[in-house]
């Protein structure tokens, strides 16, 4: 587990590669710090809410942690116990101050139930198709 090094102001209009900054909203870079599969989670402001699921060449903002090396985890089932699960596990470990934020400690401190792999890829994929249901039902017109 790792952050980035770079701020903000560095992102360009039209970048090559994306670039992961705090928000949900994905900046733009034409260098790239990893090349990897990786769940980037915002180290402050909303967390436990933003979450990126990323395989390829992409930077990070200082501030962004990267989850990969996934050796006996599936990852979309290690995004999907972040997306319903972290929060409360976050929050309950922030020192509040004026901006929630994440510590490295918050990440491995948190202990979760691994089933087999083979488990993990069922339930990764269900939650995958129910986002993406839940995503199409938010688009139809009302």
């Amino acid at each position: 587990m790792k952050t980035g090094s770079r701020n903000h102001q560095d992102s360009v209009d039209n970048g090559k590669y994306p670039f992961f900054v705090r928000s949900e909203k994905v900046e733009r870079l034409n260098e790239y710090d990893f090349d990897t599969k990786a769940i980037l989670v915002p180290g402050d402001g909303r967390i436990g809410e933003i979450f990126h699921y990323y395989d390829g060449k992409f930077a990070l903002h200082q501030r962004v942690y990267k989850v990969d090396n996934f050796k006996e985890v599936n990852p979309l089932y290690l995004l999907n116990l972040f997306k319903y699960k972290f929060k409360k596990h976050a929050l309950r470990l922030n020192a509040q101050g004026t901006v929630p934020s994440l510590r490295l400690s918050m990440f491995t401190n948190w202990n979760i139930l691994i089933p087999n792999l083979n488990e993990q890829q069922k339930i990764g994929l269900f939650f995958q198709q129910l986002d993406s249901l839940i995503t199409l039902h938010q688009r139809k017109p009302k």
